[in-house]
């Protein structure tokens, strides 16, 4: 049945309003906070309700982004407004990849730099704990971040970090490559397994370059956390997002549901599971909401300049055609540059801060956008010292070690011993009496 009612003329992919994105359902709780703005069915991205790009269909009005949209929409409304059922995951099987940039997974291995990292860390021994069937995606980082050390002036002096990857990782057998300014890159994954209180393991796969079959300059993309210019960080999230969509499904991991993005830098996870989901489709018929409904997103950085972007040409040389050019400048362009926040944003149904306040502020720097918010938190056995472990075993029944945190759907806290959050390169896994394992939790 097409649709009943077209409004306003424009080409296809052209917005005549800033582009801006998040699901915003009718039952969506957020929705209240945001008038002026509705969900466009096609790409899920809100639209101004005072924009005269629109249609109509059963008596009800929906606005659109683009004329690509809305066409899509006339052609077929009914498989635009349908909202499959999800279904339930096998229990043997993860359900959940976690992408992040760094993750803090042992004190010896320089793979994270301060809280981001940490937090990563923390959420994901969490998991382990409570059995969540989740995989971590990061880089394998050889170079490290860096040492430092305090000069008898107190000021920070900082040094190579220098670590064996062998000592802590596992290598994986499947390879993937990645385009990267044209040139096909390999790239291959080790394996660190967290084991939770229970003893169940939450595998991270450290993505890395350093291959003989790659050329030299691209052996070193997996080196150094938040090092190099623009190219070399465009380059990373290549890998990140593309190659780690890439080798979950050659490592093998079939039941992934949902995709989890810690912070902007691993936006083309999403992009690519949209190139992946459209391939045998024309550019104007593109669906992007069955990619949107399996993502989530959590921005931390309430301040603009701590959200990446990337000028135009370095896009198109570095990231290459993995998406028709308009459908990635109507993701993701941003005051006329590719803003990962923004192409996270566009592209999952689920955003939160970590913070009420934070989330309030990012509300703010980007309007239209159902930003939720879920308080920091830390994993409560990784941080307690021994004589305070001592203590609670001695105090709280069932032998835990530590009182449980835990955050409610709406982000309120529970019971916690107060939030560490370290810089730079924090002792990220206290060893306790079993080892580095986690043992109590704090959800999020």
């Amino acid at each position: 049945m097409p649709a009943d009612r077209l409004t306003k003329e424009a080409s296809p992919w052209s917005s005549p309003w800033p582009l801006i994105g998040a699901l915003i359902a009718p039952e969506d709780p957020m929705g209240d906070e945001r008038p002026g703005f509705a969900e466009d069915p096609v790409c899920g991205m809100p639209v101004s309700t005072s924009a005269l790009l629109g249609a109509t269909h059963r008596g009800r009005p929906y606005w659109f982004c683009s004329t690509g949209c809305r066409d899509a929409f006339v052609r077929d409304p009914e498989s635009a407004l349908q909202r499959p059922d999800p279904g339930e995951a096998p229990s043997d099987e993860r359900s959940i990849a976690y992408f992040s940039m760094e993750i803090a997974l042992d004190p010896g291995m320089p793979t994270y730099s301060g809280g981001l990292g940490v937090l990563a860390g923390d959420t994901l021994r969490a998991c382990a704990d409570l059995r969540v069937p989740i995989v971590g995606v990061t880089l394998l980082y050889r170079a490290g971040y860096f040492s430092q050390r305090l000069d008898d002036r107190g000021g920070q002096q900082e040094l190579p970090a220098s670590w064996s990857p062998t000592e802590f990782v596992r290598p994986l057998a499947p390879t993937v490559t990645v385009s990267v300014e044209g040139r096909s890159v390999r790239v291959r994954a080790w394996r660190y397994d967290i084991v939770g209180s229970g003893g169940f393991p939450v595998p991270v796969l450290l993505l890395d370059t350093d291959l003989p079959d790659n050329d030299p300059a691209d052996r070193g993309l997996a080196g150094q956390l938040y090092g190099g210019d623009d190219r070399y960080r465009l380059a990373q999230e290549i890998i990140l997002g593309v190659g780690g969509v890439r080798f979950l499904a050659a490592a093998g991991y079939a039941g992934l549901r949902r995709y989890h993005l810690n912070e902007g830098h691993a936006a083309l996870a999403p992009l690519e599971l949209v190139r992946a989901a459209n391939t045998d489709r024309p550019e104007d018929a593109w669906r992007l909401q069955e990619t949107k409904r399996r993502c989530v997103f959590t921005t931390h950085t309430p301040v603009p300049a701590g959200h990446d972007h990337f000028d135009w040409g370095l896009v198109e040389r570095t990231l290459g055609p993995l998406v028709p050019s308009p459908v990635l400048r109507m993701l993701g362009d941003h005051e006329g540059q590719l803003n990962m926040t923004s192409l996270a944003l566009n592209l999952s149904a689920f955003v939160n801060g970590v913070a009420r306040r934070h989330a309030e502020v990012s509300r703010t720097m980007f309007p239209g956008y159902g930003i939720h918010h879920i308080t920091n938190g830390v994993h409560s056995a990784t941080w307690t010292s021994e004589p305070w472990r001592q203590l609670f075993d001695r105090h709280l029944p069932d032998g835990a070690t530590t009182l449980p945190c835990f955050a409610t759907p709406t982000g309120s806290r529970g019971p916690s011993f107060g939030r560490r959050t370290p810089k730079r390169r924090a002792p990220c896994c206290a060893r306790s009496r079993d080892g580095p394992a986690a043992r109590s939790i704090r959800t999020r």
